[in-house]
């Protein structure tokens, strides 16, 4: 009942985002995606990445039988496209093999059989249609959004050092092959976090189940929750508000080399087209969600989790998309998010809620600061900075002690082997 509510919320949602975009003249998330099957994808690695989560329900043989039939539809694909001179991508037999393991499921498989093939097509197009649906949401906030609080959140960067300004010059003085270092990251981040959930699914298989709680679910749920944030605090990033990519529209042309004069902030105007997806800064939450769950893997994993998240900071902060405010706020509700699901999982127990309530109540706090106590904040940094590092490793620190705890309370008991009596002797 759970998956069909889901299923039902997620074709609505879709449905909705398809009509907004349809009012300002592009193709909505379900055309987009329709579109893919035959004509070039945005990106292909997503979509064998969307397939690999399939694979996870489905025997060795099956598994070599999708992947050839994925990379021999390509092939075919890709020599049509070379003969008529179309754009060339890959991906197209990957959403297809991934569409025929829904049609197979409804079609040949019954009962637990049909309901685990349809969980893994489930998250499979889920995992594609979050990317479609982040497209469309962001040209929904710049819209909606013509006032944006830059101002207030650069002003209230002081407090932590104006990092994103410390990051950009770092990144600048690394050249060409520490940007390309982490381009790479920042746009490959879900193909890690497919790496780490394929590893936590690899046992669904032999086991004939999903485990309770895996990387996909926090990914969804970020991706779902995330984008109303934007909505409501909508910032554009400090290369776009304080630097050459902004145009006209920029404060003036500061980023990175000149931080910004601590003043009166105020909403400025911005153009119709930037998105505001600064606050909170997902590609930090999501690669927080993937550092959480490669905890439990093997050193190379956890070594993969660790660089990831380093290297997405990095990115975030150097190419000057996000403020040191943003990566705050990010960190938060990562580990709210997953404090949640984690306790909806036990049952909602005591340090559970009361971890979730103060994870929200913090995450609330820094927004409301950075809208109404900015000025204070550059005024006094000394006294704002430790305050905001403190009110993360709070929830940090909580999150772990708490886990802990349950993981202790979920292991199993060692029950002592009774012994042996000896044989009674003969009378």
């Amino acid at each position: 009942m759970l998956w069909v509510a889901t299923s039902v919320l997620a074709l609505g949602f879709l449905v909705a985002l398809e009509i907004a975009a349809r009012r300002y003249g592009v193709p909505g998330p379900i055309t987009d995606q329709a579109r893919e099957v035959v004509f070039a994808p945005r990106s292909g690695t997503v979509l064998y990445a969307g397939m690999a989560l399939v694979m996870v329900v489905l025997g060795w043989r099956q598994r070599f039988i999708a992947v050839g039939a994925a990379i021999g539809i390509d092939l075919v694909f890709w020599l049509v496209r070379w003969a008529v001179g179309a754009e060339m991508m890959y991906g197209n037999g990957a959403l297809l093999v991934t569409l025929a393991c829904a049609v197979i499921a409804v079609t040949r498989r019954t009962g637990r059989d049909r309901a685990l093939l349809l969980k893994g097509v489930s998250l499979a197009l889920l995992l594609v249609a979050g990317r479609k649906t982040g497209y469309t949401w962001l040209l929904i906030t710049s819209k909606t959004r013509p006032m944006v609080l830059d101002q207030y959140v650069a002003t209230a960067d002081h407090a932590l050092g104006n990092p994103s300004w410390v990051a950009g010059r770092i990144v600048e003085a690394t050249g060409t092959v520490g940007f390309r270092v982490l381009e790479f990251v920042y746009i490959q981040l879900a193909v890690m976090a497919v790496v780490v959930a394929l590893y936590q699914l690899r046992n669904v298989a032999a086991e004939r189940r999903f485990p309770r709680h895996h990387l996909v679910r926090t990914f969804l749920a970020i991706g779902l929750l995330g984008p109303g944030i934007y909505m409501l605090f909508p910032v554009v990033g400090p290369i776009f508000a304080f630097g050459g990519d902004g145009g006209h529209w920029a404060v003036a042309d500061l980023w990175p080399h000149t931080p910004t004069q601590v003043g009166t902030p105020q909403p400025m105007p911005f153009d119709g087209v930037t998105p505001r997806n600064c606050m909170p800064s997902l590609h930090t939450a999501w690669a927080t969600a993937i550092f959480i769950h490669s905890r439990k893997g093997p050193w190379a994993l956890r070594i993969a989790g660790v660089l990831w998240l380093v290297a997405t900071l990095g990115a975030t902060l150097g190419f000057g998309y996000h403020y040191g405010a943003d990566i705050i706020a990010g960190i938060v509700f990562t580990v709210t998010i997953e404090t949640a699901l984690r306790a909806y999982d036990r049952g909602w127990d005591r340090p559970g809620i009361r971890l979730v309530v103060h994870g929200a109540v913090v995450f609330a706090a820094l927004l409301t600061s950075y809208r109404y106590l900015s000025v204070e904040m550059a005024t006094y940094p000394w006294v704002f900075g430790p305050l905001l590092v403190l009110s993360v490793a709070s929830v940090v620190y909580g999150y772990v002690r708490t886990t802990r705890q349950w993981e202790r309370t979920a292991a199993p008991v060692e029950l002592p082997r009774p012994r042996r009596e000896r044989e009674p002797e003969l009378v």
